[in-house]
């Protein structure tokens, strides 16, 4: 697959690492040289300084054979103008584009990216997509990451393992027999930032963090058998009023009436602008690392504190002086990768990050064919993989025991119907299934060719 990636920031260079180690083609413009000259030595690509709206720039650097772009500047307007660029001169087949601004993707204004005007394929939003994935992760208290797949019958959740973890040092092997009606798998573990794909003789320790595929319906007393018992927030104070931060409260005043949630904003002008646009959500003008303003949003009596701000210093002092006052939980917002080691040391309990998100996104339309979902995780080093297994798989009716699986690859559910089956080596995947995968940096061709699911760009 040929694949122009327009912007060579951390979004932009992420997409291109993706694509360049699957043995895709890749192209990416940028109009910084310095960027350019970067991703120019660090990765297998063609990189090239330009404007990528203009056309004799994406006539130089494919498009006329391309299969898709993928447009991630940091301007809206020239994210679209190259996907309509793209199409009308080039006739590239799949256009994907970053757009920020609010304003372009209220739905009064949806036909703007019909093929008729903009033809757009794919509008990727990080603030809506950020707001979602805290959104959930507020559902499940104690958990740093969750993901749903299978409409809703499987999640991914990642969780810490502290002292007080019930199954530390015990064999992963036996957890079927410590809890036989519990459907979990663990599939990844993180230990000192060393990402491990664990077997059946691996244990969990203290300070290790923890991805396992659970049954939704078994969640609750998965996350107890982690010592994660926490109850779900009621109240939630929201530090920062910009994009994110009024997406997160719109998707809990639409989606969580339960929930009382109260922002702070330090921006007068913006603090009265989300104001008018919220209905139920207090809105305080101030500054979060204030004490008197964390104590006017009574922050002794709030569950969580979620930071939000652009400034990543500002999320995370902001988050442990919220803790000290009493928040029982922080989720904080940070760009900068080098941060993400040093903050749980320091007692921040979730960390959301705007590249990694998107990223997720991104690839979730990127891969093709029978791939229903592609969710990253932890800079890269394993996603977590929603296939359907077609008629023509080797993989089906085939005890898994019997399944040579490639090294890094493990299968974490099946859902069959309304079932969920958490894989034992006796188990045999049927035709239609939808199976949960964890791959490894480099095995995705191996998963599509084991399943049999055609992924036309790879």
């Amino acid at each position: 697959m040929k694949v122009i990636v327009c912007g060579a920031g951390q979004v932009g260079s992420n997409i291109a690492r993706y694509l360049a180690s699957e043995g895709n083609h890749v192209t990416v413009i940028d109009q910084s040289a310095e960027l350019i000259q970067r991703i120019g030595d660090t990765l297998d690509v063609q990189a090239m300084v330009g404007y990528a709206s203009h056309p004799d720039v994406l006539e130089s650097a494919g498009a006329t054979d391309s299969d898709m772009i993928i447009a991630v500047t940091q301007a809206d307007e020239v994210n679209m103008v190259a996907c309509q660029v793209a199409h009308s001169l080039f006739n590239v087949p799949t256009k994907i584009a970053r757009v920020r601004n609010q304003s372009y993707l209220q739905p009064i204004w949806a036909d703007l990216f019909s093929r008729d005007h903009l033809p757009i394929d794919v509008i990727i939003s990080p603030e809506i997509e950020v707001a979602r994935a805290i959104a959930r992760r507020l559902h499940v208290p104690g958990a740093f990451d969750m993901i749903p797949l299978a409409d809703g019958k499987v999640r991914v959740i990642g969780v810490l393992c502290t002292d007080n973890c019930p199954i530390l040092n015990t064999p992963l092997r036996q957890l079927t027999g410590l809890f036989p009606d519990l459907n979990i798998e663990v599939v990844a573990i993180v230990r000192n930032d060393r990402p491990i794909i664990p077997g059946g003789d691996d244990q969990m320790l203290p300070g290790d963090e923890v991805y396992f595929v659970c049954d939704t319906r078994h969640l609750g007393r998965a996350m107890a058998a982690f010592g994660h018992e926490e109850g779900e927030a009621r109240r939630i104070i929201i530090l920062g009023g910009g994009n994110i931060g009024l997406c997160l409260a719109e998707e809990i005043e639409d989606k969580h009436p339960q929930v009382s949630a109260r922002i702070i904003e330090v921006n007068r002008v913006r603090a009265q602008y989300v104001a008018q646009r919220l209905t139920r959500t207090m809105v305080l003008h101030g500054d979060a690392l204030d004490p008197e303003i964390l104590e006017e949003a009574n922050v002794r009596a709030t569950e969580t504190v979620v930071a939000v701000t652009n400034d990543d210093e500002g999320n995370i002092l902001a988050s442990l002086l919220a803790k000290r006052y009493g928040c029982q939980r922080a989720i904080t917002l940070i760009n900068k990768t080098t941060y993400s080691a040093l903050v749980t040391p320091l007692g921040i309990d979730a960390i959301v990050s705007p590249r990694a998100i998107t990223v997720s996104t991104i690839l979730q339309h990127v891969r093709r064919g029978r791939i229903r979902s592609v969710h990253s995780l932890r800079e890269g080093f394993a996603e977590i993989i929603e296939a359907e297994a077609l008629e023509t798989s080797a993989v089906i009716n085939t005890p898994l025991k019997d399944v040579k699986l490639p090294s890094g690859v493990i299968v974490g559910a099946i859902v069959r119907g309304d079932d969920v089956i958490i894989p034992r080596p006796s188990t045999v995947i049927k035709a239609k299934d939808r199976v949960i995968i964890l791959a490894a940096v480099g095995q995705v061709k191996k998963v599509e060719k084991m399943f049999a699911v055609r992924l036309e760009f790879f």
